[in-house]
């Protein structure tokens, strides 16, 4: 593969998994504390949309990801920094098992919720879904970061 076709999949790679990465630590910290700050109805209309909205979107950006760093350690093997990368891939595939582990099912319960069906425990599945996401986040900063010192 030419150089600077590699380059240039290395430059959209950061670029992609670096957006998911800051969309994710603005929704751990501060997104969701300002939905939080907000009435009881207010809050859980903001989480069942924030849950549709990135529930739509996120599998494929975090999959999306995950093969760019794929596609990148397989055509970039030759390459210092490419056992990097593989690690950085197993970061992301972690933090993709805990979506659909941990996270999903939180999040396709809360997506439905009004102000008529909360169930009595909706805010401890709230914060429950909080902490997993501060984990996932950490895992996808390493991953991020991890990946970064492969290409430099």
């Amino acid at each position: 593969m030419e150089v600077a076709v590699l380059v240039a999949l290395e430059v959209f790679t950061v670029v992609v998994v670096g957006l998911m990465v800051g969309v994710e630590f603005s929704v751990a910290f501060v997104i969701n504390p300002i939905v939080t700050g907000l009435p009881r109805d207010s809050a859980v209309r903001a989480r069942a949309h924030g849950g549709r909205m990135l529930g739509a979107v996120m599998p494929f950006w975090y999959i999306g990801s995950l093969i760019l760093i794929v596609v990148g350690a397989v055509v970039g093997w030759h390459r210092p920094g490419a056992g990097l990368l593989v690690v950085a891939a197993a970061l992301l595939l972690v933090s993709v098992l805990m979506s659909v582990l941990l996270l999903v099912p939180i999040n396709n319960r809360g997506r439905t919720w009004t102000a008529e069906n909360l169930p009595e425990d909706w805010k401890e599945q709230m914060n429950r879904w909080d902490r997993y996401h501060y984990v996932r986040v950490a895992v996808i900063i390493a991953a991020f970061t991890v990946l970064v010192t492969a290409l430099v």
